[in-house]
């Protein structure tokens, strides 16, 4: 009986594979590039993305695109879900060369764009929310994953935003971000960009909240100072 000698693979070509493998991984998180006063936002996790470009001084919303994602030989593909510029560019596809070493992420467009890596700051509403329903939780219809009218929150690391939109006409209703903290029971919105009214920006909102297996119970008042109760549910 005849034995074929093991295949021997020399340690640079093994170098090799692992740093091409490192190379196409973008970890999730938040990432900030600043160009004078315009900032250029990417909020990644899992397989998602949100890139939001708005001014800080004064206060401008310019645009936000985001949607799932893949990664092919450095380059980043978007199915995007929402575009705020749909009406006039039609894209529903990106694909963006990229190159990711240690906490910098660069985006190889024109001009190119360096971002920087925020600090990781886990909460407890962390992740991707889709609304379901106005509260209370007495067994109305609720609006779910296959219904293409949407509105989503993305909370990570203590960046919040929360978009509206259509997955099928692509019609674009509006968003708003900035920093979020929850803790004890009480969540904190503070306003860095929205696109219906800029001078919204700079307000902190308080509410309460309460998870429920896989849904967010929301309550408090609204901007008119009206009750409000929504109820979110986790995106898989």
């Amino acid at each position: 009986m005849k034995y074929s000698k093991p295949r021997f693979i020399p340690y640079f070509i093994v170098f090799l594979l692992i740093t091409i493998t490192v190379k196409a991984q973008i970890p999730s998180g938040i990432y900030v590039s600043d160009t004078g006063n315009e900032r250029h936002e990417i909020k990644i996790n899992g397989d998602y993305i949100i890139y939001n470009v708005y001014k800080t001084s004064p206060a401008t919303f310019i645009k936000t695109v985001g949607g799932f994602f893949t990664i092919n030989d450095d380059v980043l593909k978007v199915s995007l879900e929402f575009n705020s510029n749909y009406e006039k560019d039609q894209l529903k596809q990106l694909e963006i060369p990229f190159m990711i070493d240690n906490e910098l992420l660069t985006l190889k467009e024109k001009p190119t764009l360096i971002f920087l890596k925020m600090e990781s700051l886990q909460q407890d509403l962390d992740g991707q929310w889709l609304f379901a329903t106005r509260g209370p939780d007495t067994g109305q219809e609720r609006r779910g994953e296959e219904n293409p009218r949407k509105t989503l929150k993305f909370l990570k690391d203590g960046y919040f935003q929360w978009v509206a939109y259509h997955t099928e006409t692509m019609k674009f209703s509006g968003t708003g971000g900035g920093s979020y903290t929850a803790e004890n029971g009480v969540y904190t919105e503070n306003i860095e960009f929205f696109s219906r009214d800029n001078s919204r920006v700079g307000a902190s909102l308080n509410f309460n909240y309460e998870i429920k297996g896989n849904d967010w119970h929301h309550t408090g008042k609204n901007s008119k100072g009206e009750p409000m109760y929504e109820i979110w549910a986790k995106r898989n």
